[in-house]
């Protein structure tokens, strides 16, 4: 992305608040469900959790790594429009293939829980009002924990975004 960049001011900006925008979803998502949206084997989880970002779209996390791509496309202008194309359709395969199993673990441990939950909120298009169910036990909020689960993604983040802007800077001297 950084060798193709073509980055001009207003994809700089208009990049920067899509992918700060994504990024947001990610960091609201962690510091509610913590440790259980980190899943490096089988999927498994021990909430079905229902707070914070999750009260509005069922998957904030991968909503978050859509637009935070999408936002970092914009900003270098690399190859547009067909960086973004590409990974629009990698997102939607992974995705979608991930999903299905994440969703059929919540079917058989949350059963109508869930399934009340999954009628309710959107997978990717968030709602605007929040769900509620409080018979649902939600994981403590921890927000230490989801900054330090999220310090690579910022790390990344925020190399890619200084990267770009001072690429930017230096070839318009």
């Amino acid at each position: 992305m950084l060798i193709f960049q073509q980055a001009t001011l207003l994809s700089l900006v208009l990049g920067f608040a899509m992918a700060l925008l994504g990024e947001a979803f990610r960091l609201w998502g962690v510091i509610y469900a913590g440790s259980e949206t980190l899943t490096t084997g089988n999927v498994g989880g021990t909430f079905l959790v229902v707070s914070g970002a999750f009260a509005y779209v069922r998957n904030p996390l991968y909503l978050g790594n859509i637009l935070l791509y999408m936002g970092i496309g914009i900003m270098s202008m690399a190859l547009f429009p067909y960086l973004q194309i590409a990974a629009l359709i990698f997102f939607y395969i992974q995705y979608r293939i991930i999903i299905a199993e994440e969703e059929a673990y919540l079917v058989r441990t949350f059963k109508q829980e869930y399934e009340k939950y999954r009628n309710s909120v959107p997978r990717f298009i968030p709602r605007l009002t929040e769900y509620k169910n409080d018979e649902i036990s939600q994981p403590p909020l921890n927000i230490s924990a989801g900054l330090k689960s999220e310090r690579r993604t910022l790390q990344a983040f925020s190399s890619v975004t200084i990267i770009l802007i001072v690429l930017y800077i230096f070839e318009r001297i």
